[in-house]
């Protein structure tokens, strides 16, 4: 690895660390200030903060930097070598979809692929391999791999057992101990929540962050090797939506916004039956969207 790139690495951590202590909403020094306190030049501290901002971890606007959500282990950059772990290279390849709202049936150019996430090619293959169990990628006739949609069955079937993990991890939510470390997470999300509600208006594409993270917390509740595995192909889908249709991107997330803090109300006030409501109202609202942006792309 380059020390440049060792360098950045090493100073986007630090920053991570440094938005960790940090409440939601509080803003973020001056980028000479960060430079010094990290140690780098303003020109790697803006090339940091231009990555946090793409992972919904700060918002950035000129002079103006102020903290969105507390990062999350996968936000972190592995500092050796120049390989990454699936974890990181699938958080790579979803934030790529996302970003540049890449469509269905886009060829993938694995030698490209794997350049930008610096992988290497035999790694980034068995990655696409892995997607191609759920039949979100598949090998092209003529060689290499294109990313692909899924078809209506496919999409009810996985709302439909999404409800029956999110229901039971609502439950037991609802039974955690008070000093159960979920708590403070919700707080935290009440506060984001609300701050990118203030923010809708500009900033409505921060939403898909902040809704992988409230499922997160949600789901962090359940200890079950194969809910966790299943959670990977939610964060596909649902978290990442690249085939949806844009075109009422704001309204829907504004209106999620809403259902999650209705959510989190029911929570917090130990509620079982109104926060089981609100989970079902919410997920009915995914379910309905996701079907929707599948008959906008002629995938019903």
């Amino acid at each position: 690895m380059a020390r440049s790139d060792s360098r950045y690495r090493e100073a986007f951590n630090r920053m991570l660390d440094r938005c960790a202590v940090l409440s939601v909403g509080a803003p973020l020094p001056p980028e000479a200030a960060l430079g010094a306190e990290i140690g780098v030049s303003r020109t790697v501290v803006r090339r940091c903060l231009a990555r946090l901002t793409e992972a919904g971890v700060i918002a950035w606007d000129g002079r103006q930097k102020h903290v969105l959500r507390h990062p999350a282990a996968a936000d972190r950059i592995a500092l050796g070598g120049v390989s990454a772990d699936r974890d990181q290279l699938e958080q790579r390849f979803l934030d790529w979809i996302l970003r540049f709202d890449v469509p269905p049936d886009t060829p993938l150019s694995v030698a490209e692929l794997a350049r930008n996430f610096e992988v290497a090619q035999h790694e980034l293959k068995e990655f696409l391999a892995g997607l191609s169990r759920f039949g979100l990628v598949a090998r092209r006739p003529q060689g290499g791999w294109m990313l692909r949609g899924f078809t209506k069955d496919f999409a009810v079937e996985l709302s439909d057992f999404r409800l029956v993990l999110e229901l039971d991890a609502v439950a037991k939510l609802v039974e955690a101990a008070p000093d159960h470390p979920v708590w403070p997470r919700l707080a935290a999300l009440r506060e984001a929540h609300h701050a990118l509600a203030g923010r809708i208006e500009t900033e409505f594409h921060a939403f898909s962050k902040l809704d992988e993270a409230f499922h997160d917390a949600v789901n962090s509740v359940v200890r079950n090797r194969f809910v966790t595995e299943f959670q990977k192909v939610i964060s596909l889908i649902f978290h990442y939506h690249y085939m949806w249709d844009k075109t009422h991107e704001k309204q829907r997330n504004a209106a999620a916004i809403a259902e999650h803090l209705a959510i989190i109300d029911a929570l917090e006030a130990r509620d079982a039956p109104r926060a089981a409501e609100a989970a079902r109202q919410h997920l009915r609202t995914s379910k309905s969207t996701l079907l929707s942006s599948l008959r906008h792309h002629d995938l019903g």
